[in-house]
């Protein structure tokens, strides 16, 4: 529910009063004695999905952008036909009855990016701790730097900012969020660095060992879900006004971890890290600014006058059509990247199942202990250079020409020439 306070231009009110009265709605009528050119204010409560269409009524009769309109929370609305309003609108709104007037959704953005000192220092902090968690391989710190990572609000400003023709606002947004992402990466590689210089991280320790850092080299395809469903969420709380703090994390989850991550990479010198994780903020940052955008214009929000609205469809189009490419061209590597996934499981069962098979055919009791697949390339799918197994076997056993056996069997899998190595070990089981 809303209050909407309205200031009345001159020769305005006898318009007004006709245009609330033409809507069924309560309200209070009071003289402005201030001496300035208005000659009254009106106050009315509104459902939350009335706010727009009335606010429109209200400028067909004479309410222009010179008045000063005020909406504003309201807790309780206790009135009869305040509640047939509710249950009008209701029905006429559908599933958009908490949706909020776009002047409303415009402030809400505005205040998103402002505050630039809090944006930057909150950004710095929450790409350190999570350089920290990644490091750590602690997936709770990872989590606790999505919480205070501020950057849902430049993706929501510049997709209204679009919808709405307003094009300081989406320009706003989007340099802070090229600025965000930068100062995420840029402090995630001095904070590694500083570590690895201080030797305040293990000596020869491999970034790419751990689950959390390893998670963020080879995005596949389901991370453009995870990054649509973030735009979604992000947008739709803005727009019917629930608190952004949770649905924020939502949006960090797909940014903050892999641009620390990148930074790890600059920091350790590992290319592909920096470029796999790289991609998958690249991806994250353009699908969440397209599935704001494609939201909040299949849910109406346009601006004021239609020759305004021709000029955001007309951005709406343009902008639209080059995040789609974007995302097209960023989503190549994506599905190598997940066909190589697919190739490289389903590579290693099969080659296990063909290691167990020819250990069950060894006069020796064989037992299968370790399996490690060696691949190189530039472009998936990878090849398969190298396969070594760790066979364990009794005390005493001998086992000669399994290499060569086991040689015969895998190279029809991968579909070429492949070192095999063998590495027995003797077991000795007690009783």
């Amino acid at each position: 529910m809303r209050l909407v306070q309205v200031i009345i231009p001159p020769g305005k009110r006898g318009a007004v009063v006709d245009a609330l009265d033409e809507k069924d709605i309560d309200y209070v009528v009071t003289d402005e004695t201030s001496g300035r050119k208005y000659t009254g204010v009106v106050f009315f409560p509104l459902p939350t999905a009335a706010v727009e269409p009335v606010l429109d009524r209200l400028r067909e009769a004479g309410i222009d952008e010179e008045s000063y309109t005020v909406i504003v929370e309201a807790e309780t609305v206790i009135s009869r036909r305040f509640e047939r309003l509710e249950e009008e609108y209701a029905e006429e709104s559908d599933h958009n009855e908490d949706r909020i007037a776009k002047e409303e959704l415009q402030t809400k953005a505005k205040d998103l990016v402002s505050g630039v000192q809090t944006y930057v220092l909150m950004t710095v902090i929450s790409a350190v701790i999570a350089t920290a968690g990644l490091l750590l391989d602690s997936p709770a710190t990872v989590v606790g730097s999505m919480v205070i990572a501020p950057l849902i609000g430049p993706a929501m400003s510049a997709a209204v900012g679009t919808v709405v023709d307003d094009e300081e606002l989406f320009a706003q947004g989007v340099r802070m969020q090229v600025l965000g992402i930068t100062l995420a990466i840029g402090s995630s590689a001095v904070f590694a660095a500083a570590l690895r210089t201080l030797n305040l991280v293990p000596p020869g320790m491999d970034p790419l060992a751990l689950a959390e850092v390893s998670e963020r080299l080879a995005p596949n395809v389901l991370a453009l879900a995870v990054a649509l469903g973030a735009g979604v969420a992000g947008i739709v709380s803005l727009m019917t006004g629930i608190s952004s703090a949770l649905v924020g994390v939502m949006i960090a989850v797909a940014l903050i971890p892999p641009a620390a991550a990148v930074g790890i990479g600059i920091a350790f010198g590992i290319p592909r890290l920096a470029l796999g994780s790289g991609v998958l903020v690249a991806l994250n940052v353009l699908s969440i600014n397209l599935a704001a955008l494609v939201v909040l214009w299949y849910s109406g929000y346009r601006p004021d006058s239609w020759f305004r609205e021709a000029e955001a469809r007309s951005a709406l189009f343009t902008r639209v059509t080059l995040l789609l490419a974007a995302i097209a061209l960023l989503s190549v590597f994506l599905g190598g990247v997940t066909y190589d996934t697919y190739v490289a499981t389903t590579t290693e069962q099969d080659v296990r199942n063909a290691v167990e098979s020819e250990l069950e055919l060894a006069e020796a009791q064989l037992e299968l202990l370790d399996l490690e697949i060696h691949r190189t390339g530039r472009l998936p799918p990878l090849e398969t250079e190298r396969v070594v197994i760790t066979v364990g076997s009794e005390p005493g056993s001998t086992v000669s020409g399994l290499a060569d056996r086991l040689d015969s069997r895998i190279e029809p899998i991968v579909d070429g020439p492949v070192d095999v190595e063998v590495r027995i070990l003797e077991i000795e089981r007690s009783g």
